[in-house]
């Protein structure tokens, strides 16, 4: 592994045991290397394992086969080091908690004092835009506010990886376009590398550096479509023709067509 490499996933292969004796081969040869400070949107068909490789990743379970390491560590310890966080679909803030002590609770679990939490908290509300909003309960604020609560509770601790399952999903369309602009606003703020898990061609898109693209079960990668949009982008990349080919090329890589110069295959069927 390199410097700038993240995380490296190096023939890893996922097989969970079903009731019966039966087994479902969810993940088989996967080879993935994500860069320092990258955003990689992984996509496919339902059932593909696309949350199996990033729990595999955060070492939430362990791989059948293959290797997984992240900062040039074996997963597990950088679970235990901290060195990542998490946001899922469901924000999960703890209801009774207010805002500001929701996003201090990983630095609890970390032997952080009240008044450099507090004050890392604060910092995190202004980063997410959300300073006003300290002292309010979870259940006072909107969807999408919960889920810009739950990344500044996920960054924190300053991880240098974000893992991220579906998190807009429960939004709606005008909510979730407006999260995702947020996400690569905090993201250029912080440097910080990114795992993204999404069912959506254009919300992968518009995210990612690239674009994992994964096979219906048991899971491969297939392709990755190198997105090259730059990293400025606005609500005028969504109507940019370059936005909209790319968009094409990786339906067409799900759809199990040719992947267009913008992409690179890296495991054969």
């Amino acid at each position: 592994m390199t410097p700038s490499t993240t995380v490296r996933v190096s023939g890893v292969g996922k097989v969970f045991q079903v009731a019966g004796g039966s087994r479902v081969d969810a993940l088989v040869d996967i080879d993935l290397d994500i860069a320092k400070g990258e955003f990689v949107s992984l996509i496919g068909p339902s059932g593909c394992g696309k949350s199996t490789l990033l729990r595999l990743i955060a070492d939430l379970i362990q791989p059948t086969g293959g290797t997984v390491t992240v900062n040039g560590k074996s997963a597990h310890q950088a679970r235990l080091d901290q060195d990542y966080g998490m946001a899922f679909q469901q924000s999960g803030l703890f209801e009774w908690r207010s805002v500001e002590r929701n996003i201090e609770l990983p630095l609890e679990l970390k032997g952080w004092d009240k008044a450099r939490r507090r004050a890392r908290s604060r910092e995190m509300l202004e980063l997410v835009k959300l300073t006003d909003f300290a002292t309010h309960m979870p259940w006072q604020l909107s969807g999408g506010m919960q889920q810009r609560v739950a990344i500044a509770r996920a960054l924190a601790a300053h991880p240098e990886l974000l893992l991220m399952d579906e998190p807009f999903g429960a939004l709606d369309e005008m909510t979730r376009e407006h999260m995702q602009a947020e996400l690569l606003r905090i993201c250029a703020d912080t440097g910080t590398t990114v795992v993204f898990v999404t069912h959506s061609i254009p919300e992968a898109v518009y995210l990612a550096d690239r674009v994992v693209v994964m096979s219906p079960r048991p899971g491969r990668i297939t392709g990755v479509v190198d997105v090259g949009l730059g990293r400025d982008r606005t609500e005028l990349t969504r109507e940019a023709t370059a936005f909209f080919e790319r968009v094409t090329e990786v339906r067409e890589a799900l759809r199990g067509g040719d992947i267009g110069a913008g992409a690179q295959g890296i495991i054969d069927r």
